[in-house]
């Protein structure tokens, strides 16, 4: 068997603190993950609230309070921030698909510009939609 130092190994690089920092690229694309699954919650709620309004006038109004709700309201503006956010994420590997953009400077430009346009958007689609 072979002769292995198991004292001096290098640590996990998965290991958060004062091992392993986080980049703003690794977060963003982690993020990009997790929208796109969260948009499923909104999505689920509007298919609940169309159902509601399919199946009775009493069912619509439970369903349309709950939707309408500050609870409701929530979940549809991180809704339609995810949404943005994904949308802007798919741009960027778009870029990188075209072989552009992969400099770690240029890769950090457009994780801000994702996280930065995800924001103005949402807040732009708040206010005039």
């Amino acid at each position: 068997m072979a002769d292995v130092n198991r004292g001096k190994r290098p640590l996990s690089p998965f290991m958060i603190g004062p091992y392993y920092r986080p980049q703003l690229n690794s977060i963003t694309s982690i993020l990009t993950r997790i929208t796109g699954n969260a948009l499923l919650i909104g999505s689920l709620m509007i298919v609940w609230w169309l159902l509601a309004a399919a199946t009775s006038e009493a069912y619509f109004a439970v369903a349309n309070a709950v939707l309408t709700s500050w609870f409701g309201d929530l979940v549809m503006f991180g809704s339609v921030w995810a949404l943005w956010y994904h949308t802007l994420a798919g741009v960027r590997h778009m870029i990188w698909d075209e072989g552009k953009m992969l400099d770690v400077e240029s890769a950090d430009m457009l994780s801000w510009a994702i996280v930065i346009g995800s924001v103005i958007l949402t807040i732009f689609t708040a206010i005039f939609v």
